[in-house]
């Protein structure tokens, strides 16, 4: 059977669709939806349709495929997807259903865009990801608080989150996300390197795992025959250390999916020290250490954290093309915070509507049943 995944790239179970914030939740909703069939094809809409529903995209749609391309359990992505599900849509692609998250999804003039595939009986539903939205993860940005970092109670960052999405719809909001082992094996390859695998090494805080990652990694894919890729995690704490400000954004369990879910990493190190040091080269057999073409930040103590490859001569620098960081994300995202908030008040208003409509309807079936009885 083949599952497509028509819950699209702008994973409509989030709220502020149009800045393109693809994190772990939206890649576990795929790794859920690829589990019910044997092949998912995944539609991204263009950037027009985006407009026309959710607003102006910050993220080009070109960006989108190959971001939705990169995410390991995707087998293909059909580029231009309507944004309205349709049995036509189905059956061009011989898909047998479709799957989305547990939330609803709808049109700027406030119809389910799935009511068509439900109806027939070839819709299937996923779970969302509880603890991570896009509402939460850009209040993050704007508050420049540091509550959310691995060690720092959450009180502070919760008191201030009502401004952004904290409502009563239950598809827009904040809750706290709670990292699990079991996470960690669904989203884990379980691949050790094989003979003649050149073992890779990376370091860095890959913090709202985006574009510009995806071309740094698939850059460093391509150096290889048979690359085996590993990506060193700072801990929070040492992130904020060399980045400054609120960073990182996620904390250090929620980068560690984020990259997992990316198909050229192999294996993540969570927590890796901030030196690449002979012991971790040892360790892991590494065979090429390779830094993009971001500053590379001195230790505490202002020595050259990759100072040890550069003697053995295994430190490569890759020029991925792609000059696009977390902190240009952030910059975008707060241009446009008027914006998102008005976006967000407006989803939520049509998901309440639709709450209370759900309410009645079940309302008038309960009394129907209880006059039956009578």
């Amino acid at each position: 059977h083949t599952a497509a995944l028509t819950f699209f790239f702008f994973f409509n179970s989030e709220t502020l669709i149009s800045y393109d914030m693809v994190h772990y939740g939206h890649s576990n909703q795929l790794r859920q939806a690829k589990a019910m069939g044997d092949y998912l094809i995944v539609g991204v809409h263009t950037d027009s349709e985006i407009a026309k529903h959710k607003g102006p995209p910050v993220f080009t749609q070109a960006e989108r495929y190959k971001m939705v391309r990169a995410i390991k359990w995707v087998d293909e992505v059909v580029e231009g997807a309507p944004y309205v599900t349709t049995l036509g849509t189905l059956d061009k692609y011989n898909c047998d259903f479709c799957v989305h998250g547990d939330d609803i999804t709808l049109t700027v003039d406030g119809k389910d865009t799935y009511e068509e595939v439900k109806k027939s009986g070839r819709y299937r539903q996923c779970k969302r990801t509880q603890g991570v939205s896009t509402t939460d993860l850009v209040g993050r940005m704007l508050l420049m608080t540091k509550a959310h970092h691995s060690n720092i109670d959450s009180s502070d960052y919760q008191q201030h989150t009502d401004n952004f999405g904290k409502g009563h719809s239950p598809w827009t909001g904040v809750s706290q996300f709670l990292q699990t082992s079991q996470k960690i094996i669904q989203f884990a390859s379980g691949q050790e390197p094989q003979p003649g695998d050149t073992i890779i090494y990376v370091a860095g805080a890959f913090d709202l795992f985006h574009i510009g990652h995806v071309d740094f990694l698939e850059a460093v894919h391509k150096l290889a025959e048979k690359p085996y890729i590993i990506v060193g995690l700072h801990f929070d704490q040492e992130v904020n250390r060399y980045k400054g400000k609120n960073y990182p954004i996620m904390n250090v369990h929620e980068r560690t999916l984020s990259v997992l879910a990316c198909r050229y990493v192999s294996e993540v190190v969570i927590g890796a020290p901030f030196a690449v040091t002979k012991d971790l080269l040892d360790h892991f057999k590494v065979d090429l250490v390779c830094h993009g073409k971001t500053e590379i930040y001195p230790d505490k103590d202002g020595s050259d954290p990759y100072a040890e490859p550069r003697r053995k001569g295994i430190l490569r620098t890759v020029d991925s093309g792609n000059s696009l960081t977390t902190d240009a994300i952030v910059q975008r995202i707060i241009k446009n915070r008027l914006l998102f908030e008005a976006r967000n008040q407006k989803k939520e208003a049509k998901e309440i509507a639709v709450i209370q409509a759900m309410k009645r309807k079940e309302e008038e079936k309960t009394k129907e049943r209880a006059q039956a009885v009578l």
